[in-house]
């Protein structure tokens, strides 16, 4: 597992030299976003693809 700096070392080598702060402070805020969704989903468990069509579809009609 990674460290929170290494990730960030990842995103800036990723980003394009001339990116501006709003841009790197966006992209962490998304990685922290996916982060965090990936271990609400792991504690509380997450819906295939066709149960969650299920599930919508119930209010569309």
């Amino acid at each position: 597992m990674s460290t929170a700096k290494d990730e960030v070392r990842t995103l800036l080598d990723s980003l394009p030299d001339d990116c501006s702060f709003e841009d790197i402070q966006y992209h962490l805020y998304v990685i922290e976003k996916v982060r965090r969704g990936e271990e609400r989903a792991q504690a509380e468990g997450s819906m295939t693809q066709e149960e969650a069509e299920e599930y919508f579809r119930q209010w569309t009609r």
